[in-house]
């Protein structure tokens, strides 16, 4: 016979329970990687979402005709997202004195126009988010 003085097949205990405790520590790994990616899809769509309104914001701040100096304010989502944009007469750094002379004549200017909105991230720190755009306008 050639079972004889051996075991009868299969798994004792021990490798079970290694087994067993192998899975559980795969398992944890898994849960927490599945976590930490619900997470950042979480804080993705918050940061898209106050992206969104600063296009808008920024879109209808640049399109008003004429530009004029002012500063708007306002909330979104019952005072989760809060924006606030700027229009401001805007001057190029290290710019020539004669030429900055020489564009007050101009009938237009630049003007800069800036958008920043403020919004609760997922881990509830307060999140700032800046576009600017700089548009010619009418002086005033």
């Amino acid at each position: 016979m050639r079972g004889e003085g051996r075991g009868e097949g299969g798994f004792s205990l021990i490798e079970v329970l290694v087994a067993f405790v192998i899975l559980a520590l795969v398992a944890t790994a898994l849960f927490g990687l599945f976590s930490s990616s619900l997470n950042n899809a979480a804080a993705a769509e918050e940061w898209s979402r106050a992206l969104l309104l600063a296009e808008s914001r920024l879109d209808a701040a640049a399109a008003a005709q004429p530009l004029r100096e002012n500063t708007e304010r306002g909330g979104d989502m019952g005072g989760r997202i809060v924006w606030e944009t700027r229009v401001a007469p805007y001057t190029a750094p290290d710019v020539d004195p004669d030429l900055e002379r020489a564009t007050e004549a101009l009938p237009t200017r630049l003007y800069r126009v800036t958008v920043e909105v403020r919004y609760k991230g997922g881990d509830g720190k307060e999140r700032t988010l800046s576009l600017a755009t700089l548009k010619v306008g009418q002086k005033t």
